[in-house]
């Protein structure tokens, strides 16, 4: 399985892994399953360390990129027809970041990984909740 973990999940998997679900954890530390990361996963996580609503040390963009350095994922390209798919698909809400993300595992035929309900409710995304 491809998958593609939200912000929250990116976070708790890193700093809360008690958050996820036993579901979500075995497959995110599945070797057979391959991780996306989205950028908009990383712009959301400085946003929360600029906003002080998490804490990375020593600071946000050298966590960021030490992540990024070890943990396996694979970047998923924030393209044109991702922005495309971004104002098309059918989510009930306007949330810019929650917008991409559904995209991305739209155009890259990934699973997103999330604990977020309107994510869910979309049909046409594949999803993995974290319940």
């Amino acid at each position: 399985m491809k998958l593609l973990p939200d912000t929250h999940i990116f976070l708790w998997s890193l700093l809360e892994p008690t958050r996820l679900s036993k579901r979500v954890a075995a497959e995110l530390e599945n070797p057979l399953n391959e991780l996306w990361l989205s950028p908009i996963v990383i712009w959301e996580v400085l946003i929360l360390a600029e906003r002080r609503r998490i804490s990375l040390e020593p600071d946000a963009a050298t966590w960021v990129r030490r992540v990024c350095q070890t943990v396996p994922f694979r970047e998923a390209p924030l393209t044109h027809e991702v922005a495309i798919q971004s104002r098309a698909i059918d989510l009930v809400h306007q949330d810019p970041a929650d917008r991409f993300l559904a995209a991305t595992a739209l155009v890259y035929d990934l699973t997103l990984v999330t604990a977020d309900h309107r994510l869910l409710r979309s049909r046409r995304i594949a999803a993995l909740a974290n319940t």
